[in-house]
């Protein structure tokens, strides 16, 4: 994630802003020069600082502040690329309901700020109406007592809008015995599964995947029960990221996909703010490190753990510090190293064959 920068007085800006603080401009991202710009009223449209003064107008979703993107040039839907996605939304009458939704898209959209970076092929529903990628929000229903499951399904994925409630989130977390659990980590978790489909099963990718991930046609259904019967196997950390990657290998991908995302993101972030590790007993270099690379555009996966580990030792010390848990607690094998490594080819083949 990027810092920008306001067009009209300077001031810095952040992803979420809506104005800016110092001009009051109100502000809202372009998607395809991947900033944020300062914008003025241009009738019905905004007229774009960061785009010699073309106007575009804001996303329909902007209206209930759960959006604060533009739509493209020449675009009929009235959403931006990141909306257009969406299926069913929460009862937007409901202030919890509606609350829980902006939630899900700052996630949603932070998301796809990557995805968009790095050029991967996203089709709507009504572009692709078979396996298109499209979002339900959906709340549990008290009368029927439905209980919503977040997950994936050619390309339909359904988050649960029970998730937006922090004490709930962590009941389950601690229920399922995970170290982390976030809105946006669903998000990264759940188009994995997705992406595997389309870069990897529709990418002709499949055998090279499986002498990574393993066999994806063990049966998925009795690989998931006899991982919530059993549990991980005790040597885990050895080869997954997760304990809950061990369950399949489809969910290995998706897992090892979302923490690549997660390693992306966070880098340029630190990277934005120049940030550098050096620890004064740090007498062989191991802990040290000078984030000043765009993550996005590195070659080797290497780079990205080398500067990872030493930057997430010294983040999860400062949060032991406050009395806080970890930022990242998950530990990067050589092997898991090497499945992020297929990740990163994997996506920078993709972007490499969009170029101009």
């Amino acid at each position: 994630m990027k810092l920008f920068v306001c067009q009209d007085c300077g001031n810095v800006l952040y992803f979420e802003n809506r104005a800016c603080e110092r001009c009051g401009h109100r502000v809202a991202f372009l998607p395809e020069k991947e900033t944020m710009s300062a914008i003025e009223p241009d009738g019905e449209a905004w007229k774009i600082l960061a785009d010699k003064g073309e106007s575009r107008m804001l996303c329909r979703n902007a209206e209930y502040d759960a959006c604060n993107w533009l739509t493209d040039a020449g675009d009929t839907t009235g959403y931006c690329r990141a909306c257009r996605h969406n299926g069913i939304v929460p009862d937007l009458s409901d202030p919890v309901q509606l609350a829980g939704w902006r939630e899900l898209e700052v996630a949603k959209h932070r998301l796809f700020y990557s995805l968009i970076r790095w050029k991967l092929p996203l089709q709507t529903r009504q572009e692709n109406p078979e396996h298109g990628l499209i979002f339900n929000f959906l709340a549990d229903d008290p009368n029927s007592g439905q209980k919503i499951m977040t997950g994936h399904d050619n390309g339909l994925i359904t988050i649960a809008l029970t998730e937006t409630d922090e004490i709930e989130r962590e009941r389950r977390r601690l229920e399922m015995g995970e170290p982390y659990r976030t809105l946006l980590g669903h998000f990264r978790h759940e188009v994995g599964h997705y992406f595997w489909d389309v870069l990897v099963r529709e990418g002709g990718r499949l055998e090279q995947c499986r002498a990574v991930f393993g066999d994806d046609s063990a049966d998925y259904g009795q690989a998931l029960q006899l991982h919530y019967a059993e549990g991980a196997p005790p040597d885990w950390q050895q080869t997954y990221v997760s304990a809950y990657a061990t369950t399949h290998p489809w969910e290995d991908f998706a897992e090892t996909w979302a923490h690549y995302l997660h390693i992306v993101d966070t880098l340029e972030m630190a990277s934005e703010f120049g940030m550098e590790v050096r620890p004064r007993v740090d007498r062989d270099g191991e802990l040290t490190a000078r984030i000043r690379f765009n993550p996005y555009e590195t070659r080797d996966v290497e780079a990205l753990v080398n500067a990872w580990l030493p930057f997430t030792f010294a983040i999860n010390s400062v949060n032991r510090a406050m009395g806080l848990r970890d930022l990242y607690p998950f530990i990067l094998s050589p092997a898991v190293v090497g499945k992020l490594g297929f990740i990163h080819d994997l996506v920078r083949d993709v972007a490499k064959a969009t170029k101009p």
